[in-house]
């Protein structure tokens, strides 16, 4: 999508251009009006002074999505703060990036596996901003455009099917984005991660054909103590011996979001030249079945030492998180975010329209929270008291991966949280854990296409900016 401005007011937008008008009609509500010779594609938002910061995000998709609707391949618009009330307070670069940022996540379609038609593609070719754009607010309009760049990669990479996306594949993925940017790409090969003793992860991936890998990335944008990001990286989750039942098992290739989204966070804050260390840790395998694959009753010794007995093989992402914890200590971190579609259980008490958010750390978790308000990537906290660390009790190992006996059924979110925080709490810096399983795929009211919705790139990078340790 190609984005342009022009000083000329929007009723003056050049001949081959659409003109798009927002009202206070009901939201949802596209039309087309003729005025003076002059075809308008009129959006309805509600009233201006209902229109919130969450609801003006929404203002840009609904524009691109009506106009990809009526295959318009140019339009001319005109958006600021006016007359929105509720915007009038944030600052023209972030109000043009969040502008700009949600007309190209709008935009995104995955086709790679769809063949094209004689005539191509029906893309919105063009954007023109019309109208007196402040610079700063036109420059916050192209950092926009590559935030939304960059997320729309991980959700191609989200999108991709499992058996075009390996470990080995993802392992590559990561060094191709990272490519020509001041980003160093260290990839461990299952041989390598023999030798440090990452039982959790060898654990996960024995069943596959493919070995699992663990892809550390760096960017030293400052010479500061690192932030580090893990993603579970699972390609593919069958469930293991534990198979998932037909209904639970599509989309599981997208059980590498978590990092798809830490991937693409450190290649936009390389691409921004943010003033942060940042690595970022992608521990990948295939969950997959066969005479090989680990077993409901096997004992794993993770990094740390600490033994976990599998009591469910489809409980696999917080193993593989497990080991990369404990690898994260090395780098004596300022603190440490995990990304994950962990739980079921966090879609059941949360819905599709935000992430849990897991910390025993207030500080943290309040910053989390308020970039989840101010990006668009939603979160809400769970609690992480010590009353819960019960559930994640062996009786045959230090740990075992899911509660049992009356802890079994309930508070599922919560337990693979507590599960990590025991490998978390001797990192001796803040950790937060992020469950995106209610923000793997987009839903309805996202005004997004189908598939990967790329959280949370926004809400990581909305907080590597603007936190003080």
């Amino acid at each position: 999508m190609k984005l342009t401005f022009t000083p000329k007011p929007v009723a003056d937008a050049p001949k081959g251009y659409v003109r798009v008008r927002v009202t206070e009609q009901k939201p949802g509500t596209t039309r087309f009006v003729e005025t003076d010779g002059i075809r308008w594609l009129e959006i309805g938002v509600g009233l201006w002074k209902e229109v919130t910061r969450r609801k003006f995000q929404l203002v840009p998709r609904r524009i691109m999505r009506a106009a990809m609707q009526h295959e318009i391949g140019k339009i001319a618009l005109e958006l600021s703060r006016s007359p929105f009330p509720e915007m009038h307070d944030v600052p023209l670069p972030e109000l043009g990036s969040l502008i700009a940022e949600n007309l190209a996540l709008a935009a995104y379609e995955f086709r790679d596996f769809k063949t094209k038609p004689k005539e191509g593609w029906k893309d919105i070719e063009e954007v023109l901003v019309c109208g007196d754009t402040p610079k700063d607010m036109q420059a916050g309009m192209k950092r926009g455009l590559v935030i939304a760049e960059e997320v729309n990669k991980a959700r191609t990479l989200a999108n991709t099917p499992g058996g075009d996306m390996t470990p080995k594949s993802l392992a590559a993925a990561a060094r191709t984005a990272a490519k020509g940017l001041p980003i160093t790409v260290k990839l461990l090969g299952v041989k390598d991660i023999e030798k440090l003793g990452m039982g959790a992860l060898l654990g996960v991936g024995k069943g596959a054909k493919e070995p699992p890998t663990f892809t550390i990335m760096e960017y030293k944008g400052a010479g500061s103590a690192p932030i580090v990001l893990a993603g579970k990286g699972i390609t593919f989750d069958s469930g293991g011996l534990n198979l998932k039942p037909s209904a639970y098992i599509y989309e599981m290739h997208m059980d590498m979001s978590g990092a798809a989204a830490v991937i693409h966070t450190i290649v936009l804050a390389a691409r921004l030249k943010l003033k942060r260390h940042v690595i970022a840790l992608v521990p990948s395998a295939e969950n997959a079945t066969s005479g090989e694959s680990y077993r409901p009753g096997d004992i794993l010794k993770s990094l740390s030492g600490k033994t976990i007995e599998v009591l469910n093989t489809d409980a696999e992402g917080r193993l593989v998180l497990a080991d990369a914890l404990t690898y994260a200590k090395r780098f004596e971190p300022a603190a440490v975010i995990d990304v994950a579609t962990l739980t079921g259980a966090a879609v059941v008490a949360l819905g599709l329209h935000a992430s849990a958010l897991l910390s025993k750390d207030d500080a943290l978790a309040d910053a989390l929270l308020e970039s989840s308000e101010a990006s668009g990537d939603y979160a809400w906290r769970l609690p992480l008291w010590e009353e819960y660390e019960s559930m994640v009790k062996s009786d045959f190992a230090d740990l075992a991966n899911i509660a049992t006996g009356e802890h079994a059924r309930y508070g599922g979110a919560i337990e693979g949280g507590m599960f990590l925080w025991q490998f978390a709490k001797d990192l001796g810096a803040p950790w937060a854990h992020l469950d995106i399983a209610p923000r793997m795929t987009t839903n309805s009211a996202d005004q997004l296409s189908k598939g990967s919705a790329g959280a949370p790139i926004r809400l990581l990078l909305h907080f590597l900016e603007r936190w003080t340790p």
